[in-house]
């Protein structure tokens, strides 16, 4: 199903006098059923890839108070790094926990710390607490003049006069204040300080995120000086009408002047030419609203046309191009569809007479796709960072392009400006590789270690691009692109691949759990081990990381054995490709890392060995977990340890063996990548091995036809999951543990012949 496209419409100037024209859908989902894949796209693998140099490294900082929420336990919590318009080449970067750092060449200096400043500081609780922005105005040099917005909790709330009433039940208030430096030059702030702007929010997120002035305007322009103010709605828009209140600051980007004096208390001006300036029940300070979490925006230099990256719910990640007047929607529509509160899982069409409600739609978008055995309520680790529109002279590559990403996960996407246009086809996405400076691919959650990255973009006065991290409180700069590698997979196997796990991809909400590459998006569980099972060590080239799994006690049965799968007693409804499959392939790469088979620890001998070493298979659909429809592990054969393709096509039914003559020993050896596959025809009841790409001599161990092949596939049930290194990955029971790694695991829902597979194996060699 295609998303709703974006009719073409004339829309007003930045500075119009009145509400700008909004675009309407030109082509829209129909009917009232739920859309539960808004964006059906995926981004666009890129074979550009940006050079990534480490610029800096700021010091760890705390939360205060101190954080409940693992989410805010970061290195430190930087936000955002850009250029102070002095000429100097100082750069900039505020922390949420308090300081604001000027960097200088190698030179680190503590310009103003939020945490001293102010007694009522608060960012220990809430995503977007602490000191969120700074900005410089254009005349620093000769003013000293800047603004800063930070929060502060709920005894500032008893004592402090907010600009306009605060949200009811306020837990949190956004304080937007103006200094004064004595001297500009200084590398330690010195001078006086003002407030001129404070709101309360009834939650702990989605407050004041960025404050800026607009970089492309020029004295003498109606923009110059002007400072932009993106106001979230508090959290609490969900079921309300917040945002599209006229007469309430919340969920709204606000334009004020700061020189003025005709705002409230006088602390600020009113821009004359703001949309709503001197209408009844509006605040004048509206340049645009209808907006859940407006993160962050920016400017292109050369066309002046605003972006902003647009946190959604729970479903759709968004870039607009907005405009004076614009109403983005929200609580009403989410991206390019409708929102219903009471059903936060699906986004519905929009109605037939949308175009008379004048909601402006995204330029460009993409959507959560959370894992199907995830609670669809539930966050899944997904929301966007704006970007910037990169003008700059060092990566001629890059130039015309909007480079942002998703601030969790870490992916870095881009989108070409021509093609992000206002009334026109959503624009195209495409994934950028990332590169060290010594040419190793690298995702950003290789650079900083951790699922969860935490990613933000700045920019310098030349231009020039940087991105920066939470996880490890690490900034870089963009050096340069180069040819990134082709995609792992290639386009045969692409086409039946049901589930991939390459360990590349921590989920980003819960990095104990792997994302899945394949199809059927269903997440792997990291048993017992969680994040610490994914280690460094690739098995072929672009490859970084692989999975650990082994046995943790070998003298007890304590069901703490590292072992990975999926385990669902009902059936795995995403695994569904596998009900009544006709083949089924188990491939991947392994490594041998410890004796086998391990003691079996449930028996009370020590001397006592399970007679199975389980590498990776498909569960069938009345297993315990440790049943198989199709399964490539170690096995005992007549007494010796076999490397064998083990499959069941009936439910209930027996099982046919197909072992390898040579010793296993010889096709795994011990701390070397060996590439295995085993295919499964239950057609015609043939089974195969196969070592680096090559077919493995072997012969069936059962005599006859236990499968009862009848030229039909399997079972028409959904398997109960998957197991990989070891049975049972409901973790109630420890059977036939692997000490071993594994990397890139495939499982496909056909029976693949020995030229996919040696085509698959030649390729992740010569990426």
């Amino acid at each position: 199903m295609t998303a709703a496209a974006v009719a073409s419409t004339l829309v007003a100037p930045v500075v119009s006098a009145g509400p700008a024209p909004a675009a309407a859908p030109a082509a829209a989902p129909v009917g009232d059923e739920p859309i539960t894949d808004p964006i059906p796209e995926d981004p666009i693998p890129s074979r550009l890839g940006l050079v990534l140099e480490e610029y800096a490294q700021l010091p760890e900082t705390e939360p205060t108070p101190p954080p409940t929420d693992e989410r805010l336990m970061r290195h430190n919590r930087i936000n955002f790094v850009g250029e102070v318009p002095d000429g100097s080449g100082r750069m900039y970067v505020p922390d949420l926990n308090g300081p604001l750092y000027l960097l200088e060449g190698d030179q680190q200096h503590v310009y103003l710390d939020f945490r001293e400043r102010f007694e009522h500081f608060f960012s220990g609780r809430g995503m977007g607490s602490g000191f969120g922005f700074a900005a410089f105005h254009p005349e620093f040099a000769d003013n000293g003049t800047f603004y800063t917005v930070h929060t502060e909790g709920e005894e500032a709330i008893a004592t402090e006069e907010p600009t306009y009433p605060n949200q009811p039940d306020s837990v949190v208030q956004s304080v937007v204040t103006e200094w004064t430096a004595e001297d500009p030059s200084a590398d330690v702030f010195r001078g006086t300080s003002r407030e001129i702007f404070r709101f309360g929010f009834g939650s702990q997120v989605h407050a004041i995120q960025q404050i800026d002035f607009n970089p492309t305007a020029r004295p003498g322009d109606p923009d110059y000086g002007l400072l932009y103010l993106a106001v979230g709605d508090g959290g609490i828009a969900v079921d309300n009408d917040i945002p599209q209140d006229l007469g309430n600051p919340a969920g709204k980007i606000l334009r004020i002047d700061p020189a003025g004096d005709n705002g409230p208390g006088g602390r600020y001006g009113i821009p004359p030419d703001n949309p709503f300036a001197g209408q009844d029940g509006a605040l004048g300070e509206i340049f645009a609203y209808g907006m859940r979490d407006p993160h962050r925006f920016s400017w292109d230099p050369r066309s002046g046309a605003m972006y902003l990256g647009h946190i959604g719910q729970r479903a759709v990640e968004a870039v607009y191009e907005v405009r004076a007047g614009d109403n983005l929607g929200w609580s009403e529509r989410e991206g390019y569809l409708s929102f219903r509160p009471e059903t936060q899982c699906y986004l519905y069409p929009l109605p037939e007479d949308d175009e008379r409600y004048g909601y402006t739609y995204p330029v460009a978008a993409y959507d959560h796709d959370a894992p199907l055995n995830w609670p669809c309520n539930s966050d899944s680790g997904h929301a966007i960072s704006g970007g910037q529109v990169y003008r700059g002279d060092d990566v001629p590559a890059l130039r015309g392009k909007y480079v942002f990403g998703d601030l969790v996960n870490g992916s870095v996407y881009y989108t070409e400006v021509d093609e992000m246009e206002r009334g026109g086809e959503r624009a195209p996405l495409h994934e950028l590789q990332l590169f060290d400076t010594a040419g190793n691919p690298m995702r950003m959650t290789d650079f900083v270690g951790d699922g969860r990255v935490d990613l933000r973009f700045g920019i310098d006065a030349e231009g020039e691009l940087y991105l920066l991290a939470k996880a490890n409180g690490t900034i870089w700069k963009v050096t340069g692109t180069r040819r990134g590698q082709e995609p792992p997979v290639t386009d045969r196997v692409q086409r039946d691949l049901v589930a991939h796990y390459d360990f590349e991809h921590p989920f980003a909400a819960d990095d104990s759990y792997e994302e899945d590459q394949g199809s059927s998006n269903s997440l792997l569980d990291l048993v017992n081990g969680g994040e610490e099972m994914r280690v460094d060590d690739g098995a072929f080239p672009g490859s970084n990381n692989a999975l650990q799994t082994r046995q943790v006690d070998p003298h007890h049965d304590g069901d703490d054995d590292w072992k990975a799968g999926i385990w669902d007693e009902g059936g795995v409804e995403s695994l569904r490709a596998f009900n009544g499959a006709e083949g089924i392939t188990v491939m991947g790469w392994f490594k041998m890392t410890g004796d086998h088979p391990a003691p079996d620890t449930t028996t009370p001998d020590p001397h006592d060995r399970f007679n199975s070493v389980g590498l990776a298979g498909v569960l069938s659909g009345d297993s315990d977990g440790h049943g198989v429809r199709a399964l490539l592990e170690l096995i005992e054969v007549d007494g010796e340890l076999k490397l064998v393709a083990l499959g069941r096509r009936l439910d209930g039914g027996a099982s046919q063996t197909f072992a390898a003559h040579q010793d296993w020993r010889t096709l795994l050896p011990r701390g070397e990548w060996v590439h295995l596959a085993a295919t499964f025809d239950y057609t015609t009841g043939e089974m195969a091995l196969y070592h680096n790409g090559r077919p493995v001599p072997g012969s069936y161990v059962v005599p006859g036809d236990p499968w009862e092949v009848d030229g039909t596939g399997t079972s028409p049930t959904d398997p109960r999951g998957i197991k990989i290194g070891g049975s049972y990955p409901q973790n109630d029971q420890e059977r036939n543990p692997c000490d071993c790694r594994m990397d890139s695991l495939m499982f496909l829902d056909t029976a693949a012949d020995h030229r996919t597979i040696a085509h698959q194996y030649r390729h992740f060699l010569r990426r």
